[in-house]
């Protein structure tokens, strides 16, 4: 028998602050369960408008609470309830893990990325570049699948940087008509100042800049176009921390095996792409230290909907997968009910047992 978790917490980040307070609150609802919603401070004009909505169907509003706070109120909604998820960063996913386990509850977590990019010698490189650009970019690169590191065979290293500068070159910013243009502004200040750190260093270690690079500022917004950098090595912040901004450092590699050791050297394992022809590619993917990998192609979660099941590896997360069947089930408890027909056993059947 499956029974699900009475009250589950959702605490949800300010990225994508709409979708991910429901990405795992509908899943909870089918399975049964009770929903309290809170949202990241950073992002909270949609909570009363959501709140109207909910209650204009009593059925919903009956079982699904939004509710603003920091985090205090998510500490006082863990504590209150059966099961907790949790999308943010590693560091407050720790706190949120902590908190769970003094409630005793189980702890669903969906963390952060430092997703890799593979091109191999075999790769097609001109879709490569839009993929990897547009996996880039992506909400100004804050999201936590964002293509953050790109590492390119030799052979193949000079035509593609070409290419995707390039294709750089084409992008534009939202502003000043919002419905124009390829990238939106940082959602908050913030965020625009750790890429810029991260930029920063990258630079004064050696890294070059090829595109991008300076953030505007227009009307209180701060965007940022795409920056391809190059000339960069892994004891650089930008190669090791997550970025969540436009950013592409490309590196060139001298091979597969170096590729793929350089892909597996992070403490996240969310998901990676591989660029290639498709055995190629497949054999490489095979040897990625990530729950989702993608071929030919950034983040295909999404299309293939209940076929693709995975976790997250390392410090991106914990608990059931987020998709397929299991995006359900991880909300529910299984209950084994045992029934014996025939006359039990006698008491005389231990004689013996404990000689």
């Amino acid at each position: 028998q499956y029974v699900p978790y009475s009250l589950l917490a959702v605490i949800s980040p300010w990225n994508y602050p709409l979708i991910l307070s429901f990405l795992d609150a509908v899943p909870a609802l089918l399975a049964g369960c009770s929903v309290a919603i809170k949202p990241s401070e950073l992002t909270p004009r949609f909570i009363v408008p959501v709140q109207a909505a909910l209650g204009d169907v009593p059925e919903l509003d009956a079982v699904v609470s939004i509710l603003g706070g920091d985090g205090n109120t998510g500490q006082a909604l863990i504590e209150r309830s059966d099961a907790v998820v949790f999308t943010g960063s590693v560091a407050t996913g720790r706190k949120v893990a902590k908190a769970a386990a003094q409630a005793f509850i189980p702890a669903m977590l969906e963390l952060g990325g430092k997703d890799p990019a593979i091109v191999l010698e075999s790769a097609d490189l001109e879709a490569a570049a839009h993929s990897i650009m547009r996996g880039s970019i992506v909400n100004c690169g804050q999201a936590c699948f964002a293509t953050e590191r790109i590492y390119v065979e030799y052979a193949v290293y000079d035509a593609f940087v070409e290419k995707l500068c390039s294709l750089a070159g084409e992008i534009e910013i939202n502003y000043p008509d919002i419905r124009q243009g390829h990238i939106g502004p940082f959602i908050f200040s913030r965020q625009a100042e750790i890429v810029q750190n991260q930029l920063d260093d990258a630079v004064e270690k050696g890294a070059k800049v090829m595109t991008g690079g300076t953030i505007e500022n227009h009307e209180g917004g701060q965007w940022l176009r795409p920056t391809i950098i190059v000339n960069v090595d892994h004891g650089m912040q930008i190669m090791r921390e997550e970025t969540f901004g436009p950013v592409l450092p490309v590196m060139r590699v001298g091979s597969v095996d170096e590729a793929v050791s350089l892909a597996n050297d992070t403490s996240y394992g969310l998901s990676a792409a591989v660029f290639g022809a498709e055995q190629d590619a497949e054999a490489v993917a095979a040897r990625v230290d990530a729950g989702g990998i993608f071929i030919n192609d950034i983040d295909l979660v999404g299309e293939v909907g209940l076929d693709a099941e995975k976790n997250a590896f390392k410090c991106s997360g914990l608990g059931g997968s987020r998709y397929g069947p299991d995006g359900i089930l991880r909300f529910v408890r299984k209950k084994a009910i045992v029934h014996r027909h025939d006359k039990p056993d006698e008491i005389s059947s231990l004689a013996g047992i404990n000689t």
